[in-house]
């Protein structure tokens, strides 16, 4: 009889980072906490509940603010989880968006998922363009739409091109999930930056796809 192959087990994450997560599940449990909360919670000292405290603040996670208890008494300093840290917990809104999605097209037709996604860049597009100031470059345009695109998460880089043309290339799609089962996601977004730029653009890879990268190509 063959032996049942073994495979040693997942090693657990350093002891330190077992205690950021710790503070960050009972600041979301609790909504905000005072460090001698926290270490209570922990079973540590409050130097050491106040260390990872600060390693949570400098990675934008966490942030602090002064409230008084009740409404009354004397003011302190409470922790809170920022978006970031919000973000670190499960969520399931690409699900939500796709069952929403599947309902719009069953009541009214399969061209009203196009209109949602086209309305909702329109707005995008005309907060973008208002920013930008119209005696810019192509160049700085360019580079202004990747940096909003940058915040929103599609980590965007600008790249040269052929003949005065530009490339924008989003490395990473955080609406995967919908845009590979509503393909109208991806072509309202070719639309928008239109919108925003003002020239051409051609995309010429797409994630959904199974490709590395979305990459669009600006200008002549």
């Amino acid at each position: 009889m063959t032996a049942a192959a073994t495979f040693p087990a997942a090693p657990l994450p350093p002891a330190p980072e077992r205690t950021k997560q710790r503070v960050l599940e009972l600041l979301k449990r609790h909504g905000t906490l005072t460090a001698q909360a926290l270490a209570s919670g922990l079973s540590v000292s409050v130097p050491a509940a106040r260390r990872h405290l600060q390693d949570l603040l400098e990675q934008g996670l966490i942030e602090t603010r002064t409230e008084r208890p009740g409404g009354r008494g004397r003011p302190q300093h409470v922790f809170g989880l920022t978006e970031r840290g919000e973000a670190a917990f499960p969520k399931t809104y690409s699900t939500l968006c796709v069952d929403v999605l599947r309902h719009v097209e069953g009541l009214f037709g399969e061209g009203a998922v196009l209109q949602v996604f086209d309305a909702r860049s329109a707005e995008v597009a005309a907060g973008w363009r208002a920013e930008v100031p119209e005696n810019l470059s192509l160049e700085e345009r360019v580079r202004h739409l990747a940096a909003r695109l940058c915040g929103a998460g599609f980590d965007a880089v600008v790249e040269p091109g052929p003949g005065g043309a530009w490339y924008i290339v989003e490395r990473n799609c955080p609406n995967l999930t919908v845009a590979r089962q509503y393909g109208e996601l991806c072509a309202s977004e070719l639309k928008m930056f239109v919108n925003v730029l003002g020239v051409p653009v051609v995309r010429e890879t797409r994630i959904a796809c199974g490709q590395g990268a979305c990459r669009y190509r600006i200008g002549p």
